[in-house]
Parts: C-alpha cells; structure tokens; sequence
C-alpha cells in the first residue's frame, strides 16, 4: 500500500481502535488455486506476541479450513471511517479554483501467519467472547444456553476456528493532513452536516501537515485581496507583475510572501 508521510499512523492505540472499531476484516490468503478473500469479524489482543493476535472463526467446508496451512502468509484488512470529499468543501476552492474531488478514509493492513485451530474447546470459547462483546448493547443480551446443547454443539461442529499471529501493521489515515487547515475543517464541517459524523471527527482530530510537505507555495490558499503589490489575482491562479529575481542557487530555496512585502527568495 502506497503511504505518503503525511499519512502514515503509527500510534499502536489508534491502530488498535479502528480494529476495535470496525472488526469486519477482509482476510486475503493465497495457495495453489490463487487468491482467496474473506470477510469475517475479528477479535483483536494487541498484547499478545509481538504485534498481537486476530483470532476469528470460518466454515469448516471453506476453502480457509481446507486449505491454509499451519503458517500460511495472510493479511486482513480493516476500513476505518470514509468518504467522498468535494472541492466545494474547501474555503480555498471559491478563491483560487485550485482544488479536486478525493476519497478520505482510515486503514489497517495486519500482516501475519496463519493457523487453523480445529478445537472445540478454543471455537466455543472465541465465539462466546464474541456474541457478548457484540450482544452488549441489546436489552436482553442473546447467549449460547439460550439455544439447547444439542443445537449449539451442531452449530460449533460446522466452524473452525483461526489465528493471524500478526507480524506487522500498516496503517493509512488519509484525513486532508495535506491541505491548509481552514481546509480540512470546512470539508469536516461538511461531512458533518451530511450525516458522516466518524470521519468528519477524525478529520477534525488530525493535524495539518501543509508546512511540511512539498506543496507548491503558489498553490497555497491566500485571500484573494492579499495586499501583496506584485502580486494579481486572476480566476484560477496568482500572476506576478513584476519580475522576480531568481534564487543564485534555486535548490534548496523557499520563497517567502509576507503581506504588504516583495517576495522574495530565501
């Protein structure tokens, strides 16, 4: 997956939350007949190992139960908050015309090695921690011994359980950091008024990171009646109207603009 630095997350509570989160994960395996994706919900110890164990449950007759061997390769995918960004949402679009669509969204990669665990013991034991974490919310939360034995032992018999021993995490909160922050506030400001209250949160919560990237300083945005004397605006970009001195030696160099002052090279 491809992470540029102002979006890369590190912070192992935050991975460990949209895990938490959003535990629908899209396991991806490969053997002799090819890729295999599946979409299951998983239970995450960040404490276990050295990244932490996913522990989750398949069909017995699915090509996981069947297939994978004792440390096979996987990775398991996790979708955090997301949504579409207009450019109408940014303050800067309606002064310099300079901004596109996007899609924002969060993202865990867990890498690990697979094991299948063919126990009823350890099955029953995942599922029940998974019905109660899951069922917590309800008035009158659903249990195993509300079914009888019988059935429930049928149900178990037909599932297998899995580990992902994780071995890395890679992870993607790509939240606006490369925009101005009136910018990223606006379109979580929109985001919000459209009902996508999670991701408009972590926008809100993420720190602009347009001082440290290699954004062209023209395509910053800038009031459109900066007091700059050299400086014109038109509908779609900045026109110098004067000649400006070129740098003796351009790399590195930044051009400074402050208001009311000749830009110059630094």
């Amino acid at each position: 997956m491809y992470v540029p630095a102002h979006f890369v997350e590190t912070r192992p509570e935050e991975l460990a939350r949209i895990i938490r989160e959003h535990p629908l994960g899209v396991l991806v395996t490969h053997d002799a007949e090819g890729l295999d994706a599946n979409h299951l919900p998983f239970e995450f110890d960040p404490g276990a190992g050295t990244h932490g164990m996913l522990t989750a449950h398949v069909a017995r007759a699915g090509p996981v139960g069947q297939r994978c061997a004792l440390g096979s390769p996987g990775m398991v995918v996790f979708r955090g908050a997301e949504g579409y960004v207009s450019p109408n949402w940014y303050p800067s679009k309606h002064e310099a015309h300079r901004q596109v669509p996007t899609w924002n969204y969060e993202v865990v990669h867990a890498h690990g090695l697979l094991t299948v665990r063919d126990d009823e013991r350890f099955v029953r034991g995942m599922v029940g921690r998974l019905t109660r974490r899951h069922e917590s919310g309800e008035p009158r939360p659903w249990k195993m011994s509300d079914s009888t034995p019988e059935f429930i032992d049928g149900m178990l018999r037909s599932i297998v359980g899995i580990e992902v021993a994780v071995t890395s995490l890679v992870s993607k909160r790509k939240l606006s950091q490369n925009k101005d922050e009136r910018d990223r506030l606006g379109a979580a400001d929109a985001l919000q008024a459209g009902g996508n209250t999670e991701l408009a949160q972590s926008m809100r919560q993420a720190e602009s990171e347009s001082g440290k990237d290699s954004i062209n300083p023209c395509e910053r945005s800038m009031p459109p009646r900066s007091p700059l004397p050299c400086v014109k605006w038109t509908k779609n970009f900045m026109l110098w109207t004067k000649p400006l001195p070129m740098p003796r030696n351009p790399f590195p160099a930044t051009l400074v603009m402050k208001p009311g002052k000749t830009p110059r090279w630094d």
